[in-house]
Formats: structure tokens, sequence, C-alpha cells
């Protein structure tokens, strides 16, 4: 063998051990890696946590905005000098009233929130006991309110009253006349009956609005108006 060979020979075994050196020296950047596998996830879990809790508060602001919405007024647009809006409703007693039944008269129409209630009771009984006076003034009234027709019926009976009670359970009677709309107690806001009068002169025309009506006076102050007509 010559020199040569033998120095080949002899440089083989070198390199392999280099070769195992190198195997050995990468071994540990394999474990670095996989270290750093673990925290990508963990910071990307912490991210998609925080999402969802800022969306949370984000919809709570959104609830609690859209749970109590401001009520919307009534818009009737009625106006004194226009024609009355007509209607036809069932009354105590099962019968039906239309304004074409009061066509060529006065036409008083009071609407009161509820019946047999402090307000409405001492107004329905101011406008029964000025009923005669009324009708020697060639004008008819009715009271109106919500209220289905049993309790309309009560309300009557309880307190002896003269006057027809109508029952709008629909609120289209209450809504075209100006009568439904935005109220508030204790704080809150919500949607019913407005208490208001109207007059209707024997034309067919308002007459006369009367809105947030007070009710003490307030039959007498109606009737000095349906004699001035």
């Amino acid at each position: 063998m010559s020199k040569k060979s033998r120095t080949k020979s002899s440089k083989t075994p070198s390199g392999s051990s280099t070769a195992k050196k190198k195997t050995l020296a990468t071994r540990p950047s394999t474990p670095a890696k996989s270290a750093k596998t673990p925290r990508t996830p963990a910071s990307k879990s912490i991210g998609t946590l925080a999402k969802p809790g800022s969306h949370r508060a984000e919809s709570k602001q959104l609830n609690s905005s859209k749970s109590a919405p401001p009520p919307a007024k009534a818009k009737s647009g009625l106006a004194e000098g226009q024609k009355a809006p007509a209607f036809r409703l069932p009354r105590d007693g099962g019968d039906v009233v239309t304004l074409a039944d009061y066509a060529g008269q006065k036409l008083v129409l009071f609407f009161y929130p509820r019946a047999d209630t402090p307000g409405c009771t001492r107004e329905a009984i101011d406008f029964t006991r000025l009923a005669g006076a009324f009708a020697a003034a060639g004008t008819a009234v009715l009271g109106v309110s919500a209220d289905p027709l049993k309790a309309q019926e009560k309300f009557r009976d309880k307190h002896s009253l003269g006057i027809p009670l109508l029952s709008d359970e629909t609120h289209q009677m209450l809504e075209a006349y100006g009568a439904w709309g935005e109220k508030s107690m204790y704080g809150k806001s919500f949607l019913g009956i407005l208490r208001t009068t109207i007059l209707v002169g024997a034309d067919g025309r308002l007459a006369r609005i009367w809105r947030n009506v007070r009710v003490d006076g307030h039959a007498d102050e109606v009737l000095e108006a349906a004699r001035s007509l």
C-alpha cells in the first residue's frame, strides 16, 4: 500500500467522527425549537381570550341601549278646524257607535286612561252630572278608553254613569285623535292614553282640543265651550 492510500484511509475514520460530532451538535437545536413552539399558541390564546371579553363588554352596552328604547310619540297631526276622523267602536251594552251617528250635532269625546281609577272616575262623574246641560246645548258626550267592554260596564254600574263608554282596545281611534302617546311615571317612560278632550262642531270639524287635561273643573269648561258654538 502506498503512503498516499494510507493517508486517505486514516482520514476516513477521522471524517466519520467529525460527522458524528456535527450530528450531536445539531441535536440540541431540536428541543430549542420545540421549546419555542408552545410559546406561540400561548400568546395566541391570550389574544383570543381578550377579544371575546371586549365583545362582551360592547354587547352589554348595546343591549342596555336597546333594552329600553325611548317610546315613540303618537303623531296625529290634528288641529282645530280640521275634519274629525271617522270611528266605529263598541260601547257599553254591546251597541256600536260611529261618528256618523252624531252628524249635524255637537259632540264631546273625552279620552281617559283607565276605568275606575281616581282621576278617570271624577271626570266621568262630572260629565254625567252635566249630561242634561250638554243635551240642552245640543251636544252629545262619549267617553273613550282602551278598557274592554266588561270593564267599562263594571265602571258604569259602580258609579251610575250616564255617559256612553266606548272601548278602543286596538288604539285606532286613540291614535287618530292624538290621545295615544308617550307617558312617564316614577322615572319610566311608556306608551299609554293621554287624557284628552275633543269638541266636534255640528259641521263635523274639530272646534276645540284639550291636551293633558286636569280633571277638576274640566267638564264645566267643556260645557261652556259647547254652549258658545
